[in-house]
């Protein structure tokens, strides 16, 4: 019996869908592990004869999908190798097989399933074939990604060659150098090829690494195929909707009416706060270029400006206690708090905010706004200050849980806030970042009263409570009486945890997105390139505060 459909992919609203092949197009998921299991049983005997230890052999389901799915064969090597305290020499890609080095062993690994591939040949699911088929019909484009080196050959294989518009595939990645997953550069390489936005394009993908790599390039729809009966692991690495396989997806505008699958547009994507106005950052206009209608906008009314700190005040930097201000912008904030409203709302701890800001005037809402520190002479009553205390304990326990559970990965950073346990991995290995993860959710099942957020290249485990960048700058303005009509509140950012607070303002106030590193949608109206842009849009506010008075 056909599966029913449960997602349905509208041609007006999705370009392009982009596929990984092993195991989403291609049932060549078990030649690949089992050329892993003669590998590395081989390594892990030798290794038990010289050591004395146990041998435990490779599982070609669990560590297949917990250590090399989805990744190119080095990573996989490392990863896996590492996972049973093993090291071996780097070597070189050039490398024979029967090297001692990574490079060898993931060499040896291809012959292997070079070998199996000659002896079995590929072969395509057929679901897969019939949705390739119905996109192409409808004027979507498609193209393939993988990590691997031989994907062509595999394609040719299952006879599906010519279904594809654009092929991103190892040999592409290591010619230009694109990292693997979950960093999204082949999804993003690939997106770039068919000449379409990651807002409007779709990945499909059976990998926890591939779904996050999904999920950070920005795409509009990102569906996870569940071959393991445990669909949590994709959800929980940003999948929008999963699927047991393609026969769960359609081709077509809604058909709810006669019993057809429900469409899945742009709008199901994040951020969740009134989604269907966001808009990918370069298709923004730029806040200076357009200043003449900011003006008109705020012409006559009164400000309240809220500006974000790391990527907004300072730039985005490797350590974040690099993360210091400048005098230039200290005397553009200290300028525009003389003249109207400033808050600065940021993630970190509230104490670190003041100590680099360093500006009197200024009200800090630190923690996403759990933790209020106002100018000498103003007073607030935080309306859930009674609430937030009962979070100290399961924080710190989450921080010593989760402390331990990094601890063995390199790079991996923990910051402490007295609302929140921030988990950085902006100096970990692409390969090792869903270790983090993992580690974080463990960490989070133990806690019911805590949740887990998201920023760049850092997770976060906060309170489990209605509580965010957007609700404590509407709690502020009622709490300052600013919340009339004769109010323009500002809000300048760069974080997806901006994305709250740019949802409050839209429509009403001003939104200014920092245009990073990654492309994504957002809520904001305008954008600018980086903080010293961000300087100037103070500069001019402040005149414009100044002839508000």
């Amino acid at each position: 019996m056909q599966a029913t459909p449960t997602v349905r992919i509208d041609p007006g609203v999705f370009d392009a869908v982009i596929f990984d092949m092993d195991g989403v197009i291609t049932d060549t998921a078990g030649l690949h592990a089992e050329a892993w299991k003669i590998l590395f049983d081989d390594v892990l005997k030798q290794h038990a004869w010289r050591t004395g230890d146990r041998f435990v052999s490779f599982d070609p389901v669990e560590d297949y999908l917990t250590y090399v799915d989805g990744i190119s064969r080095a990573d996989g090597v490392r990863t896996f190798l590492a996972s049973r305290g093993i090291e071996f020499p780097e070597g070189s890609p050039d490398d024979p097989p029967d090297a001692e080095t990574v490079h060898g062993l993931g060499r040896k690994k291809n012959d292997y399933f070079l070998e199996a591939l000659e002896e079995h040949g590929a072969v395509a699911f057929p679901e897969a074939v019939r949705l390739l088929h119905e996109l192409r019909a409808a004027g979507v484009a498609t193209s393939i990604i993988s990590a691997s080196r031989n994907a062509g050959h595999v394609l040719d294989s299952a006879g599906v060659t010519e279904l594809f518009d654009a092929q991103v595939d190892g040999t592409v990645a290591d010619e230009m150098g694109l990292p693997g997953k979950p960093d999204a550069a082949v999804f993003l390489e690939a997106a770039r090829r068919l000449g379409v936005d990651p807002a409007r394009a779709a990945v499909v993908e059976d990998a926890e690494a591939g779904v996050a790599a999904g999920a950070a390039g920005g795409f509009a729809l990102v569906i996870g195929v569940d071959h393991t009966g445990d669909p949590e692991r994709l959800i929980a690495n940003g999948a929008h909707v999963v699927v047991h396989d393609m026969a769960e997806v359609a081709v077509g505008a809604d058909d709810t009416a006669s019993g057809g699958a429900a469409p899945v547009t742009p709008a199901a994507a994040p951020p969740p706060a009134d989604p269907a106005s966001a808009v990918p950052m370069a298709e923004l206009p730029s806040a200076l270029e357009e200043w003449s209608a900011i003006e008109t906008h705020i012409a006559g009314r009164n400000l309240a400006v809220f500006l974000d700190y790391d990527g907004t005040l300072t730039p985005i930097v490797e350590h974040p206690e690099d993360a210091v201000l400048d005098e230039p912008m200290r005397d553009r904030i200290r300028d525009l708090a003389s003249r109207c409203l400033v808050s600065v709302v940021s993630g970190r701890d509230v104490a670190f905010v003041i100590e680099q800001v360093a500006v009197d005037e200024v009200i800090y809402l630190g923690s996403h706004g759990f933790d209020v520190v106002t100018p000498e002479g103003v007073e607030l009553s935080h309306a859930r200050e009674g609430d937030f205390e009962r979070f100290l304990g399961p924080l710190a326990e989450a921080e010593r849980a989760i402390t331990d559970a990094v601890a063995p990965i390199q790079g991996a950073r923990i910051e402490r806030k007295k609302y929140a346990v921030a988990v950085h991995y902006r100096q970990v290995a692409p390969v090792d970042a869903p270790f983090v993860e993992s580690a974080v959710d463990d960490v989070l099942a133990a806690e019911p009263l805590l949740r887990k957020t998201g920023g760049k290249k850092v997770f976060e485990l906060r309170p489990d409570i209605d509580w965010d960048k957007g609700r404590a700058l509407e709690w502020l303005l009622e709490a300052v009486g600013m919340s009339g009509d004769d109010v323009v509140p500002v809000y300048i950012g760069d974080d997806l945890t901006d994305e709250d607070a740019f949802a409050v303002v839209h429509g009403r106030g001003l939104a200014i997105v920092v245009a990073g590193e990654v492309e994504r949608t957002t809520l904001a109206a305008y954008r600018v390139s980086d903080t010293d842009e961000v300087g100037e849009v103070l500069g001019r506010l402040a005149e414009l505060a100044g002839g508000a008075a």
